[in-house]
């Protein structure tokens, strides 16, 4: 990684700490100027503004959970060729990472952001509408498949069902940190995964 793309990542990583920490309107660039110790100068050699730096940390927040969830469900896709299976495997690995996760992982960038929606601009609300129904999206092919081979037994618009996926994920983050609990991360993903499971396998009273 070259210096200055070794800098602007900083930028990134400590907008993201300061951010979930306190907020958007809290954080200032000051202090994000003086914590990876560049000049304002520096600064504003990544990014136009504040709303830029918004912007920036959205996509790299999006672009690591996309990545994140890809290689949840290309394991489970290598552990089972049942699509139900695969669903619920993948649910299986999330909640063991987010486990792993609890203490380090401090929370939900888009859902921080999306609180003080007021306070960012229309680019930024764009993108966390777009990654929202691109999430809604990627869960409703999943549902789909399994839909396929496993007729739901209850009346129900998939879309609800994968909109209540990326609830339980990102929604994870904003429990713990209301109740201080880790664990209810993980416990949001296992409770989604007995969902699935009561809504599609066969046989279950």
């Amino acid at each position: 990684m070259r210096k200055g793309e070794a800098t602007r990542e900083r930028l990134l990583a400590t907008a993201e700490r300061a951010v979930l920490d306190k907020g958007f309107t809290a954080t200032s660039i000051e202090e994000l100027i003086a914590e990876v110790g560049i000049t304002k100068s520096g600064f504003f050699y990544n990014f136009r503004d504040k709303q830029e730096l918004a912007l920036a940390m959205l996509e790299r927040y999006i672009a690591m959970d996309q990545e994140q969830v890809d290689a949840l469900f290309s394991r489970a896709a290598e552990l089972s060729d049942d699509p139900l299976q695969r669903f619920l495997i993948a649910m299986k690995l999330m909640a063991e990472l987010m486990e792993g996760r609890a203490n380090t992982q401090a929370g939900c960038v888009a859902a921080s952001l999306a609180y003080q929606e007021n306070q960012v601009d229309r680019r930024v609300i764009e993108r966390m509408r777009v990654a929202a129904l691109a999430w809604r999206k990627q869960f409703r092919l999943l549902l789909d498949e399994i839909a396929a081979v496993y007729p739901p037994r209850d009346t129900i618009d998939l879309d609800v069902v994968a909109d209540m996926c990326t609830s339980a994920l990102q929604g994870g983050f904003v429990m713990r940190k209301m109740l201080r609990d880790p664990a209810i991360m993980g416990q949001q993903v296992m409770a989604l995964r007995s969902y699935i499971k009561l809504l599609f396998q066969p046989g279950l009273n």
